[in-house]
């Protein structure tokens, strides 16, 4: 079998590797629960190569997210499901159903139009969805819709906790400015130091959560995005902690025999350095 730039060929390959006489036996012992972590995980690769800039491994990333979709689709026509042309149809449907100010006969002129029709019809949706479900709810097929529903639940614990409160809100079920989101934190931050002079390890873990959970709110009410605020504070720290080491060694000092008050005052000096730099 030879490569191709065809979509029928990848297809045909998943067809190979899951098939149960002759295929990859790993492969076929896979299900949609075993395959997620890795579709998120292809999904953060191509994330990562985006933002260093590499096409060449872009294309490879694509390639491998695109791979977990096949994968998906085929495991589905193999139980009766759905298969890889009704993902297509579905997404093709709902793009050009999103877009009738470019496939339809609607006009809409301006950014905040399209938007507005954008969410419109995304509304429309989700209310055909919602019906869908409720019918399948009252059959026994399946829970009673909830608001929360479309949030994912395999995002990234920030992201979700922000997509929940965000999606509550639109119920009235929300903070109308930061200062009480504060005063929540202060709590919840009380409840942790309470935990901790227990040793209460499982209560730990909850009220950490809470208190994580409050944060996110906070970073909500403030126009801060925690996931990408995070994700800086990430970097920064990883810069600072280098900066450590090359003075360790500048020094001929190594991690292992270095105080942490050592450390602690690089630290400082390389803060203080940054500061008066952005300053």
């Amino acid at each position: 079998m030879e490569p191709s730039r065809d979509i029928a060929r990848l297809i045909e390959i998943m067809a190979r590797l899951r098939d149960p006489e002759t295929g990859c036996p790993w492969d076929v012992e896979q299900t949609f629960e075993t395959i997620a972590p890795y579709t998120i995980e292809e999904a953060y690769e191509v994330a990562d190569a985006i933002e260093r800039g590499d096409m060449v491994d872009l294309v490879d990333e694509l390639g491998d997210l695109l791979l977990q979709i096949v994968y998906h689709a085929r495991m589905a026509e193999e139980d009766g499901l759905f298969d890889f042309g009704d993902v297509v149809y579905a997404v093709t449907r709902k793009m050009i159903r999103r877009h009738p100010h470019v496939f339809g006969d609607e006009t809409v002129r301006g950014r905040k139009l399209a938007k507005g029709t954008w969410e419109r019809i995304k509304a429309e949706e989700k209310a055909e969805r919602a019906a869908a479900h409720r019918d399948a709810a009252a059959n026994g097929q399946g829970e009673v819709p909830s608001l929360l529903d479309d949030v994912p639940r395999a995002l990234p614990a920030l992201m979700r906790a922000l997509k929940l409160q965000k999606r509550a809100a639109t119920a009235g079920f929300d903070w109308d400015t930061a200062p009480p989101v504060l005063s929540k934190i202060r709590e919840e931050f009380d409840e942790v130091a309470e935990r901790v002079e227990t040793g209460d390890q499982a209560g730990i873990a909850d009220e950490f959560g809470d208190l994580m959970f409050a944060m996110v709110n906070l970073g909500r009410h403030l126009g801060v995005e925690p996931e990408a605020a995070l994700e800086a504070t990430n970097a920064k720290f990883a810069r600072r902690f280098r900066a450590i080491e090359r003075e360790l060694e500048r020094r001929g000092r190594t991690l292992d025999a270095a105080t942490l008050e050592e450390m602690d005052a690089i630290w400082d000096s390389v803060k203080a350095a940054e500061k008066l730099a952005a300053d």
